[in-house]
């Protein structure tokens, strides 16, 4: 409790220095002009950016100032265990920790200082990026343009995205119907976390996948309904959710298509011995070694002589891309699964036949089961990688009507001169949340998929 109290107390006079008195943003009391530190701010340049005379000092200053902090938190925590425990502890070991931990944080936060800025940039109703004078502020990283200026931020870009959406009586009960479904799951992972309930089974876990289950049919059947006609406005951007549907809609239709592909070619190169076996595996290995864009011609050619390119039927266009994406991911997916499946022990397999199963019982009821968790990192990796995928989309779909994510965001940035900076924050923003919902969804199967191959006996 001390250690826990103690962290918490030196992470905020962490950050209370740092905003409040280092960085020279409050004239605090008895702290002039915030450690003097404005007195030695140079004039701002003509894209507004500031200038702070031996700013190295300070910031290496800061980092010093936090190392003694964790030091002193160190020497103050081994001093009390010392204390109950009657041992003699050295305090060192904990102060490297300290060290590496912020370490860590630091590169944590330039990780993900971009996220902040597009986010920020979703909340700018002026759709631009370039601004020749620097935000009116007290605070010095508001003026630096470290930290984003929210005195005018609104939720214009958002709601131009939605602009003319007309949603009928029972797509708002599956929406409200999702909506609950997952802040339950979200709520009971929370409640397991805090009681430190790691088992896959039991009464919170079987609540939280059924709401996990109810969440993915809702929204799926809100997504497969989702029609063009309810998209009235004039203007492109409003047809957001028609792109999300459509992307939905493939991904996920080349991730299943991928699981049954890989299983299949996977099962046979594994389990089977038969002509020309070896020079298969090799020609996989071969044509991973050439980026897809090589075959964009080839892949071209091949819908249109299958009349998959047809404006007029969209759903055609999406069957030749899902077809195009199934087949990138069978070289790769083939050898995954394939190691996979050479890593669990045939006396599985011979054990059902001498039961009386078939081929196909002993693959389908012993070897599926245990290949879930590479099944679902199969189609993770199919459904992430072509979830924002440009090339392909952009060369076998026409009209806006039948636009993926990634050919939406590319609409935002043309013309030299008309590039929405705020649409285009606020779509990828809104774009990457069933992406994050998929993997928290599954983070689990995920890294599984990732360390399996152990033998199974």
């Amino acid at each position: 409790m001390i250690g826990r109290v103690l962290t918490w107390l030196v992470t905020a006079g962490i950050a209370a220095w740092v905003v409040f008195g280092y960085i020279g943003g409050m004239n605090l009391p008895g702290v002039p002009g915030g450690l003097g530190l404005l007195e030695r701010i140079q004039p701002n340049t003509p894209f507004g950016f500031v200038r702070v005379e031996n700013g190295w000092v300070y910031v290496v200053g800061g980092l010093l100032a936090v190392v003694a902090l964790i030091l002193l938190y160190s020497l103050a925590i081994t001093a009390v265990s010392n204390q109950r425990s009657g041992r003699k502890r050295s305090p060192w070991p904990l102060f490297g920790q300290g060290v590496v931990h912020m370490f860590m944080w630091m590169m944590l936060f330039f990780a993900y200082y971009p996220i902040l800025q597009i986010v920020a940039a979703s909340f700018d109703p002026t759709n631009s990026l370039y601004r020749f004078s620097a935000p009116q502020s007290d605070n010095l990283l508001i003026r630096a343009r470290v930290i984003p200026d929210f005195a005018q931020a609104n939720f214009d870009n958002y709601l131009k995205l939605f602009d003319g959406v007309v949603i009928y009586a029972y797509q708002w009960v599956l929406l409200l119907v999702s909506g609950v479904a997952l802040l339950g799951a979200l709520g009971i992972a929370g409640y397991r976390r805090l009681k430190g309930d790691t088992k896959e089974s039991g009464p919170l876990a079987t609540l939280q996948s059924r709401a996990l289950i109810t969440f993915a049919v809702a929204f799926f059947l809100l997504i497969v309904f989702l029609s063009p006609e309810q998209f009235t406005s004039p203007n492109t951007e409003a047809k957001f959710l028609l792109w999300i549907r459509n992307t939905l809609f493939v991904s996920g239709l080349t991730g299943v298509l991928a699981v049954l592909l890989t299983a299949t070619a996977g099962y046979a190169f594994a389990r089977f011995n038969f002509p020309g076996r070896y020079p298969m595996l090799l020609v996989f290995i071969f044509v991973q070694m050439f980026p897809g864009f090589l075959g964009l011609i080839a892949i071209y050619t091949l819908m249109s002589n299958l009349g998959l390119l047809d404006p007029r039927y969209p759903i055609l266009n999406f069957a030749g891309l899902v077809l195009a994406y199934s087949g990138g991911i069978v070289s790769f997916g083939t050898w995954v699964y394939k190691g996979f499946l050479e890593s669990i022990s045939k006396s599985l397999e011979e054990a059902a036949l001498i039961d009386g199963a078939t081929k196909w019982q002993a693959f389908t009821k012993v070897l599926l089961p245990l290949s879930a968790p590479m099944f679902v990192f199969i189609f993770l990796l199919q459904f992430v990688g072509t979830y924002s995928e440009f090339i392909l989309a952009n060369l076998l779909l026409t009209g806006s009507d039948s636009w993926t994510v990634g050919m939406g965001l590319r609409n935002f940035t043309t013309g030299q001169f008309q590039t929405k900076w705020g649409l285009f924050a606020a779509a990828a923003v809104l774009g990457s949340i069933p992406i994050l919902l998929t993997f928290y969804g599954f983070q689990r199967y995920f890294v599984s998929g990732y360390t399996a191959g152990s033998v199974k006996e």
